[in-house]
């Protein structure tokens, strides 16, 4: 009999996809497969050009479930908006020294500040990061812009229109948030006059770097992107 002929859960499909995407996936994203699947290899591919978005859901939480009872040291998590297999969070250390990662996967504490500041202030000036460090962040945030933490996200309407900065989806997959809403503290934080905003940033920048450390992945190519900035 051929494999051909064996065709595999969507469950499996769903867990081949994760494994080899180089980010997370959303449930729209993975539905684009299947149906491109389809369309393209036809036969009996196209039943699962007809999956729908529920389905997928349905599948993944299937899959995460079985990868928890398993033991496989792998476990699917919800983040950026969409699903990413990893490595589970008490595997870490030997990941990390198979990786390399602890040299390279820590922010220095200026750069932790100044992203911290973004995060909770965003859409932000440089200005106004410099009014709250003390100091100037040029460097600083010129090296997160290079790691994809951080981007330009619109233009200010004040004299010379300068630039305005937020953070961007890689943001979220280093720190292991679904969305922005899941930053530590981010509830109370919106309810603060802007004035005493700046007195919660030592607890949410160490809260990051936690977050940062238990959110490793099985990316390689992060190791490039985590260097540790001034």
């Amino acid at each position: 009999m051929s494999s051909i002929e064996v065709l595999p859960e969507l469950k499996q499909i769903i867990g081949s996809l994760l494994f080899a995407a180089k980010k997370p996936l959303t449930a729209k994203e993975i539905r684009k497969v299947l149906t491109d699947a389809g369309a393209g290899y036809g036969g009996p591919y196209v039943q699962f050009a007809e999956i729908k978005e529920d389905e997928i859901i349905a599948a993944v939480a299937e899959l995460t479930e079985e990868l928890a009872r398993s033991s496989t040291g792998l476990c699917i998590a919800e983040v950026a908006h969409g699903y990413r297999l990893q490595n589970e969070i008490n595997c870490g250390p030997w990941v990390r020294t198979l990786l390399d990662k602890d040299h390279n996967a820590r922010l220095s504490k200026p750069a932790l500040e100044t992203l911290a500041i973004v995060a909770y202030r965003q859409p932000i000036l440089r200005s106004e990061i410099e009014s709250v460090r003390g100091v100037a962040v040029d460097q600083v945030l010129r090296n997160l812009v290079e790691m994809q933490l951080v981007k330009v996200v619109a233009r200010s309407d004040l004299p010379g229109r300068p630039w305005l900065f937020g953070t961007t989806q890689r943001f979220l997959e280093h720190f292991g948030l679904r969305a922005l809403d899941e930053m530590p503290g981010m509830e109370e934080l919106k309810r603060m006059e802007k004035p005493e905003r700046t007195k919660t940033f030592p607890a949410m920048e160490k809260e990051l770097e936690l977050r940062a450390q238990e959110a490793l992945t099985e990316d390689d190519d992060e190791s490039g992107e985590t260097e540790e900035t001034d």
